[in-house]
């Protein structure tokens, strides 16, 4: 593990700790109350990300008469996920010892109430652990809004989490083989954003673009809707980075400032950019420069200070509106929400430029004990290569399975009549 500091599954418990070597929870241990309390706010703020952030904001975002499909889409994830993380998601991902994946020691919760996670009791943790797992795979919805079976939709989450979410938050947050070679991943930036981007990404491709992608789309029908749950994202995320120091303390606190910074950095980034580029800054624009800069704070906001995530910011809003242009215009993927571009792109930049931002002359942390600034990137940059890698392949292989048994794309007459009627029977707006 790295520097002396306990990696327990998501976050740093910050100060001076014993080390540790994986997520494996203690029979016995005080319970810290102002950290509970802390943690359990912040579980409730990780699924407000959810339900209904990310369900409005993508909402927003598409056709009126494929909004309610969208938020079918987040719910009925964030419900099967539940189920599975019960059903041995947790257990594989945080515990045991093995390199590549843990074992079925907490399949169902046998434990409760006896454990505790540092000085949480261990089902505070689960139930944090548990709301990032819903997002993760509800991220990659933003791919293939208005032309996904919801069978598939339901099918590929499934999957998903158990093949790539669940061994990849094994390999860095649950003792596995990338958290021994050291790195660095505060909230995320790896286990939640780069896979979910390259999924995403995969996924758009294997199902093809919207039918006039890309000079005959609607604009977004509602980004009023959009704005909201933008909001709803952005303070749900002092959650997500707040709650992954696991403590009511000083880590906590400086995460939140990163965080807050990072996003109004880029936020006004990609509103000065579409300024100089199309003569004027759309809302759109703005909330989406702020969930990049979010996510590309992510993986460094534990280890960086305010500085460095104001510097996350601008960076992560001018690369990630580059990326945008790339898979649009160059590439000719209907990423139909920008998942990959701003996603994954955020996330994968994030948690390189930790190794460079974590300086202490810039506020930050500074590296683990034997850690040069070079060591540390290149442990970054495996991680990273490799976790795209599988992400891409297993998906590859989820989507090939559900094209095979459900149907991948829905059928022409669903897409033109809207998916809100042909898959839900249900209309979000009556004329």
């Amino acid at each position: 593990m790295i520097g002396g500091r306990l990696r327990i599954g998501l976050g740093v418990l910050a100060g001076a700790l014993a080390a540790g070597s994986s997520a494996e929870a203690q029979p016995l241990g005080a319970i810290d109350g102002a950290s509970t309390a802390w943690v359990l706010t912040a579980t409730a703020l990780v699924l407000l990300m959810t339900l209904p952030g990310l369900a409005l904001f993508y909402g927003g975002l598409v056709r009126s008469k494929n909004v309610l499909s969208v938020m079918m889409h987040c719910a009925s994830i964030a419900c099967l996920v539940s189920v599975l993380w019960l059903l041995g998601g947790y257990s594989l991902a945080f515990s045991g010892s093995g390199r590549v994946l843990g074992d079925l020691h907490r399949f169902g919760m046998a434990w409760l109430g006896s454990s505790r996670v540092g000085a949480l009791p261990e089902s505070v943790y689960f139930g944090f652990q548990m709301a990032f797992a819903i997002i993760t795979p509800g991220l990659i919805v933003g791919a293939y809004v208005e032309r996904m079976r919801f069978s598939a939709v339901l099918m590929f989450s499934g999957l998903w989490l158990y093949l790539v979410y669940v061994p990849v938050c094994h390999w860095i947050w649950g003792g596995g083989w990338l958290s021994h070679l050291g790195v660095m991943d505060f909230a995320g930036g790896i286990v939640v954003h780069a896979t979910a981007g390259v999924s995403a990404l995969v996924v758009a491709a294997c199902l093809g673009p919207r039918d006039g992608y890309p000079r005959d789309l609607s604009p977004p029908h509602n980004p009023g809707m959009t704005m909201m749950g933008a909001g709803l994202l952005w303070v749900g995320w002092y959650g997500f980075k707040g709650g992954s120091a696991l403590a009511a303390n000083a880590t906590a606190g400086n995460a939140l400032v990163a965080t807050h910074l990072s996003a109004a950095a880029a936020a006004l980034t990609w509103a000065v950019i579409e300024r100089v580029r199309f003569g004027r800054a759309s809302m759109i624009g703005l909330v989406t420069g702020a969930v990049a800069g979010l996510a590309t704070v992510t993986p460094a906001s534990g280890y960086v200070g305010a500085l460095g995530g104001l510097g996350l910011g601008v960076v992560g809003g001018t690369v990630c509106f580059l990326a945008v242009e790339l898979v649009r215009h160059r590439l000719k993927i209907d990423d139909s929400l920008d998942v990959f571009a701003v996603h994954g792109v955020g996330g994968i930049l994030g948690s390189l430029l930790v190794a460079v931002l974590s300086s202490p002359a810039l506020g930050g942390a500074g590296l683990a004990a034997g850690m040069s600034m070079l060591k540390q990137l290149s442990v970054q940059a495996i991680a990273v290569g490799v976790v795209c890698a599988w992400s891409a392949v297993a998906s590859l292989a989820i989507v090939w399975l559900c094209r095979r048994t459900v149907g991948l794309r829905a059928s022409p007459e669903a897409i033109d009549d809207g998916l809100d009627y042909a898959a839900h029977g249900e209309r979000a707006y009556q004329s």
